[in-house]
């Protein structure tokens, strides 16, 4: 099949913004190496039926200009920043992470892991790939190699899970990543594993591998439900992202996690410093400056948090969007280590992640709603008017505070969309607020 009329490029939107096809995906190979400026890099590719169309020509990209490709085959994400770590070494990944199986993408990353960014290479990357750059006289090479098992290693290493209890975990794998490392991660700890969608299928013939959105959680949801396991994890296409549900069926907001997994690492790392972004609760950085801990507030994506991690030492990193990023893996997310230091967790604490969340959760959030707008400045200008007698800040859209209730409103970096995220004491001043928001923004729509 031609795929280079209908994939949608995702996350390289900072270099091609429309689509993806083989053509640019090779400029794109030869810009990223010489961006690099490494003898090697990494190259890893995810299930989709169009990645290896694309892992061929950005691998003739890159060799073109002289560098040689250490192939890892398909792995999910957070095996590529893995071993961009543990061998010192710049990398991609083809894969479009949570989005419909037509779409097709790149991911990249500095040696040892380190972000790719609008403001850190990606423009940078694009005016090469625009221009065009001639093929060098020196011809890399490919070498295949299995970062498999040293993944595996790792995860367990670093999330001290050889003091997981025996827990039953029902795990949704999506038909993504996460299926090709979750049963060996499962064999050496205590914790039994029950499987669901774990084979990679990059047709996604179950539900597409975006557990955000609540609908794609609901044969994890009936399976909890059905078997009554201590917890289940959802994980998306590319395996960086992880959403819980607790043993109830109940799924966790991302904020609730992190300031679980914020209170573990601050009780073996007193004082220390740990990253949130700005639409996480509120509840997350009185857990944090609660046991001790100094916590900073971010802009929402990967490459601000792995920035500032870098910056201030930070032992954690978490987004209400489910991902959560670990000092001791190279400062990068991975949905597997959450996993484990949650039932490292439940473990240590030893109570149901149901009644473990209620110390966690003294508010209540609207979740993410979405607006789509003719004109996201005029609309944002009038929402920051109508509330000027809140405390306002502008660190990344527009975030009005009011006491004891505050929300977000973000514009989409790709769609004429804006973001809400509400947080009030109960659900009546939630929907009382979102309620306000709403009816400015409509006027918009």
């Amino acid at each position: 099949m031609d795929y280079s009329n209908i994939i949608k490029a995702y996350d390289v939107r900072g270099v091609f913004p429309d689509e993806l096809d083989a053509v640019a995906a090779t400029r794109i190979g030869a810009a990223f190496a010489a961006f690099v400026d490494s003898e090697s890099v990494l190259v890893g590719y995810d299930c989709r039926e169009s990645s290896p169309e694309l892992r061929d020509a950005l691998i003739e990209g890159i060799t073109g200009q002289g560098v040689d490709v250490r192939l890892m085959g398909e792995i999910p994400t957070d095996a590529l920043y893995y071993a961009s770590g543990e061998y010192s070494m710049p990398g991609a990944v083809i894969t479009a992470s949570h989005n419909p199986a037509e779409y097709n993408g790149l991911k990249f990353c500095k040696s040892a892991a380190a972000p790719i960014g609008a403001d850190t290479g990606l423009r940078e990357i694009r005016a090469m790939a625009e221009a065009g750059l001639p093929r060098t006289s020196k011809q890399g090479t490919v070498t295949l190699i299995d970062v498999k098992p040293g993944f595996v290693d790792h995860v367990l290493s670093s999330t001290g899970a050889d003091g997981i209890g025996r827990f039953e975990v029902v795990a949704d794998g999506g038909n993504g990543m996460v299926g090709t490392v979750l049963p060996q991660v499962f064999e050496r700890i205590n914790a039994d594993l029950l499987g669901l969608y774990l084979e990679p299928d990059g047709t996604f013939p179950n539900h597409p591998a975006d557990p955000l959105r609540p609908e794609n959680l609901v044969d994890l949801v009936n399976l909890v439900r059905e078997r009554k396991p201590d917890l289940g994890v959802a994980f998306d296409g590319d395996a960086d992202r992880a959403f819980f549900v607790d043993d109830q069926a109940s799924p966790l907001p991302g904020s609730t996690t992190t300031a679980i997994i914020a209170d573990w690492y601050l009780k073996r790392n007193p004082g220390a410093t740990v990253v949130h972004n700005l639409i996480c609760s509120k509840a997350v950085p009185e857990t944090i400056t609660g046991r001790g801990g100094v916590a900073v507030r971010t802009k929402v994506g990967h490459s601000y948090i792995k920035a500032v991690m870098a910056d201030t030492g930070a032992v954690f990193g978490g987004e209400h969007s489910g991902h959560y990023y670990f000092k001791d893996n190279y400062r990068a997310d991975s949905g597997i280590m959450a996993t484990l230091v949650l039932l490292r967790v439940l473990s240590d604490e030893g109570v149901p992640l149901s009644e473990l969340r209620k110390w966690y959760e003294p508010y209540e959030q609207s979740g993410e709603v979405n607006f789509v707008v003719s004109d996201v400045l005029a609309a944002d200008a009038a929402v920051a008017e109508a509330f000027a007698d809140g405390a306002i800040d502008r660190l990344d859209g527009l975030t009005v505070d009011l006491g004891d209730r505050w929300f977000n409103l973000r514009p989409s970096n790709t769609e004429p969309v804006l973001r809400l995220n509400v947080e009030a004491p109960t659900p009546a001043d939630v929907a009382e607020l979102t309620g306000r928001v709403e009816h400015i923004i409509k006027e918009y729509t």
